[in-house]
């Protein structure tokens, strides 16, 4: 187990604790902390000029966010996910994303086809900005407004779910150049299948769509080789 290090950060203001907790959100599910790291007080005070109260206010909404795990006697680490958990997670996650987009009327309604040709066009000017929590935020916001025309309120609630637990897993992937890249052309691809009928090549598009992250989060807890 590896302690997290100061290199590549960027001090907050010690003023503001929602900082210091956006940080360490954004320094663990972009990768920059790896998974299972141990998180130390002290390391942290130095890695975000801060002080132990931010630091542990931070640790404590990180920890109900899902993204740290904190254990007596072992203190703070970065979640770490095991190779079988993220595959039973994405099952899950697949099942739900393919019924929501079974679901989807289609030719979809103009209006749908508009506001995600907005979202497109705010999550591609984000990528191009390279600003990570904005290109997170707004990867998200397209896909809950694609799947909330699945009409289904309560199957986008827990796909939402799932999408906040395989946050850890997934968003490295939206500062991977690679990554990005795909993810944009996927999006297109799937505004394009929404003015089309087949639901299908839909549904089979959104769980592709996922398989990017996942592998990357396997191979990132060296378990790429046994998917």
């Amino acid at each position: 187990m590896s302690d997290i290090h100061t290199a590549d950060s960027t001090p907050v203001r010690r003023d503001d604790p929602d900082d210091v907790v956006a940080r360490l959100e954004e320094d663990i599910i972009f990768g920059r902390i790896a998974p299972g790291a141990r998180l130390t007080e002290d390391a942290l005070m130095s890695r975000y000029g801060t002080s132990r109260h931010f630091v542990r206010q931070a640790l404590v909404d990180a920890e109900r966010r899902g993204i740290v795990r904190r254990e007596k006697n072992v203190g703070a680490t970065v979640r770490f996910y095991s190779a079988e958990e993220v595959r039973q997670i994405y099952e899950v996650r697949e099942m739900l994303t393919r019924q929501a987009a079974l679901m989807i009327a289609l030719p979809a309604p103009q209006a749908l086809i508009d506001e995600l040709t907005g979202l497109q066009r705010q999550y591609s000017a984000r990528a191009d900005a390279q600003d990570l929590r904005g290109i997170h935020e707004a990867n998200d916001a397209f896909h809950l407004a694609l799947f909330s025309a699945c009409g289904n309120p309560y199957l986008v609630r827990s796909l939402q779910d799932y999408m906040n637990l395989t946050l850890p897993m997934r968003a490295k992937n939206l500062a991977d150049r690679e990554g990005l890249a795909q993810s944009r052309r996927q999006h297109e691809m799937m505004i394009e299948l929404l003015k089309g009928r087949d639901s299908w090549a839909l549904a089979q598009l959104c769980v592709d769509h996922m398989q990017f992250s996942k592998r990357d989060y396997l191979a990132r807890i060296g378990e790429g080789e046994s998917q």
